[in-house]
């Protein structure tokens, strides 16, 4: 692998002054989300993030927190081709995928692709559905393909699969295993609001006018920005923070951290280090910087590393959360 060149103060003025020109609809298009989504910046901010980084992300909360209205905004918002899929016990991988069907007429077989050929694809409830229907999606969201009988389809660019699930504490779930939830990049935990933006989502919603988002960017705009993202400068010394933050849910004790030892099972695996990077260069793309800061990795950090921190039966017993464990570290290695 090649060596990256140093960068100089002029080209570093150069990529900045490009970020910053290229990012100038980020703010156009929070905008016209937030005409519809009441709060929830959070969210919203980090649906660009893995739209952006190219990134799949999980969504998790009670029912009625606006996770599918701020999903179809978003959509809406970037002129996307949105679909949802209700994830049930019933249903089959052809019900995502597509199937082939017989014409009588021609005595051949046609494709008729299944709701997974969108550019924005919700799965609500993802953990309703069964093993086979979860790792059918999950197929697509890894190889952005789809096999129907012995043809082979690609996804249009850009693809983004935003999954919700409700805490798995709730009957009728099957929790998805934790080699499929480490696909996603982000894993979100969404919130209530608070009682100022719950008033206002009583006042919009309740008016009696149906408020909708209207196209804001186009899909081109999007899928140049990516490129664009990946020229977002990174220091060696933040690059040597998000190995070390990574290392350190794998090998505690070698950061000082013994007593996280007996409650981590398994630590993030390599994939952990290339997302916290690529998520870090979109959220300084959304702040229209032309670098990455140490706080961008840490904004970004719980996000991506929250589901992919595998905790011990002590520390379930201890009723010591995968969040708990990471905040440690965070507050734990140095910033660089």
């Amino acid at each position: 692998m090649s060596q990256e060149s140093p960068v100089g103060p002029d080209d570093l003025k150069a990529i900045h002054e490009r970020i910053y020109l290229q990012s100038g609809f980020v703010e156009q298009l929070m905008t016209e989300t937030g005409k519809v989504i009441v709060g929830q910046q959070y969210m919203m901010e980090r649906l660009l993030i893995g739209l952006l980084a190219n990134g799949h992300i999980l969504l998790e909360g009670v029912p009625g927190l606006a996770k599918t209205l701020a999903v179809k905004t978003l959509a809406a918002a970037i002129h996307a081709r949105f679909q949802r899929i209700q994830f049930t016990p019933d249903l089959l991988p052809a019900d995502l995928t597509g199937t082939m069907i017989f014409n009588a007429v021609s005595g051949v077989f046609t494709p008729k692709k299944g709701p997974v050929f969108a550019h924005i694809v919700l799965a609500d409830e993802i953990n309703r559905a069964p093993a086979k229907v979860q790792s059918a999606l999950l197929e697509a969201m890894q190889e952005r393909q789809v096999t129907i009988g012995d043809q082979t389809f690609a996804l249009e660019d850009p693809f983004l699969v935003l999954a919700t699930q409700n805490p798995v504490e709730q009957e009728g779930t099957y929790p998805l295993p934790e080699a499929q939830i480490d696909r996603f990049m982000l894993k979100l935990k969404i919130t209530y609001p608070k009682k100022t933006e719950e008033i206002e989502i009583l006042n919009r919603m309740t008016g009696g006018k149906p408020v909708e988002a209207s196209p804001a960017v186009s899909l081109e705009d999007i899928v140049q920005a990516r490129s664009v993202v990946h020229q977002v400068y990174m220091d060696e010394k933040v690059k040597r923070y998000i190995v070390d933050l990574v290392f350190a849910t794998r090998s505690p004790e070698e950061y000082g951290l013994n007593d996280l030892r007996p409650l981590i099972e398994y630590g993030a695996s390599p994939r952990a280090t290339i997302y916290l990077a690529m998520a870090a260069r979109a959220h300084a793309f959304l702040r229209r910087r032309g670098y990455v800061t140490p706080e961008d990795v840490k904004s970004i950090g719980m996000d991506v590393l929250r589901h992919r921190v595998t905790v011990t039966y002590e520390a379930e017993a201890e009723d010591t959360a995968p969040e708990q464990i990471v905040q440690r570290i965070f507050d734990r290695i140095e910033v660089p």
